[in-house]
């Protein structure tokens, strides 16, 4: 039996090998050869390889061959990433090591379809930040000639007709069909993704559970799928938040305990989603706007909808963990099974 460290890059790999009696020897593979290290692997060894952009191939590829294979958590594995001696075998072999001593920090892996939704959600977020910045771009041509057009009618096929049918100059005609070609095209995508996300996001376990909850429509649900993945991964609600990084920062120094910003850590998509979800929540729900006038009151509008989107992300994992589907959800009420 081997402790496998791997550190894993785009184009190879440096493996460490490690007995039980601590003996290490180090090869190095070219990652289009990953078959030559597989060859390598025996069913006792357990591997252990950083969480990185092609992990999730990678940990594919050899699962079936070895007794194990963890997947590290980069941002709690501190020894490498702040590691003065930073190089591939130093690197490897300190996996290997702490393999050996079971002192790895796991970072949980998605499944490949919810990995892949995750990935068109994220596409469809970078195409609609650019239809916005193409939309600013015409208002601000519009504003330039003295026309007062509503920027969200930009976004239809009906605002762009109108802002074509004004009489232009040949080079601000010229520039706005080719922004409004972009748009129609953005529109397009846009709404071929949701297509797809809503499709698929339908057949995941807990959609109908999340889409019962007034905030959060077919799309939203496949977001916060995408991330949670199985809830029961979770012990409670604060482990959830944590992974969602909307707890605060801690730091503890000479018996004081001090409260920061939240730590942002996770996907950055499911956090914008949770709060557009907790925002619209609150017009249908009296309990969260409740909340979040209390804590408004005394802590601003800022830290009130973090709280605010902090408990709605607890009325979720509730929901999902018992499997509820709200008959009626401004009332809590649970449709019979």
């Amino acid at each position: 039996m081997s402790y496998i460290g791997v550190d894993l890059h785009t184009n190879s790999l440096t493996a460490c090998y490690r007995t039980k009696q601590g003996k290490e020897r180090i090869r190095t593979f070219a990652l289009r050869r990953l078959d030559e290290f597989i060859k390598t692997l025996r069913r006792q060894d357990k591997v252990a390889v950083e969480a990185t952009g092609n992990t999730s191939y990678f940990v594919e590829r050899i699962r079936s061959r070895v007794k194990k294979v963890v997947v590290v958590d980069p941002n709690q594995f501190e020894v490498i990433r702040k590691s003065v001696r930073k190089t591939d075998k130093h690197d490897a072999r300190t996996l290997a090591l702490y393999l050996s001593k079971d002192m790895l920090p796991e970072a949980r892996m998605k499944t490949k379809k919810n990995a892949q939704l995750h990935s068109l959600a994220c596409t469809r977020d970078k195409l609609v930040k650019q239809r916005t910045a193409l939309i600013n771009k015409i208002h601000n041509v519009l504003n330039s000639y003295g026309i007062k057009f509503k920027k969200e009618s930009l976004g239809t096929e009906k605002g762009l007709q109108s802002a074509l049918a004004f009489e232009w100059d040949t080079i601000v005609r010229v520039e706005l069909d080719v922004l409004v070609a972009q748009i129609r095209s953005l529109n397009q995508s846009v709404k071929t993704l949701d297509d797809q996300m809503i499709d698929q996001g339908k057949k995941l376990k807990g959609h109908k559970n999340l889409a019962s909850i007034k905030g959060i429509g077919d799309r939203s649900a496949t977001v916060l799928l995408s991330v949670i993945g199985e809830v029961k991964d979770f012990a409670d609600e604060d482990k959830l938040a944590a992974y969602f990084g909307i707890v605060p920062r801690v730091s503890e120094s000479n018996e004081k305990i001090n409260h920061g910003r939240i730590t942002k850590r996770g996907s950055k998509l499911a956090r914008t989603t949770l709060v557009q979800c907790t925002l619209v929540a609150t017009r249908y729900s009296p309990y969260l706007p409740k909340y979040y006038a209390r804590i408004q009151k005394h802590r601003g509008s800022g830290k009130a909808i973090i709280a605010t989107s902090r408990k709605m992300l607890g009325i979720i994992y509730h929901t999902l963990k018992n499997d509820w589907i709200f008959e009626d959800f401004t009332n809590f009420v649970v449709a019979e099974s």
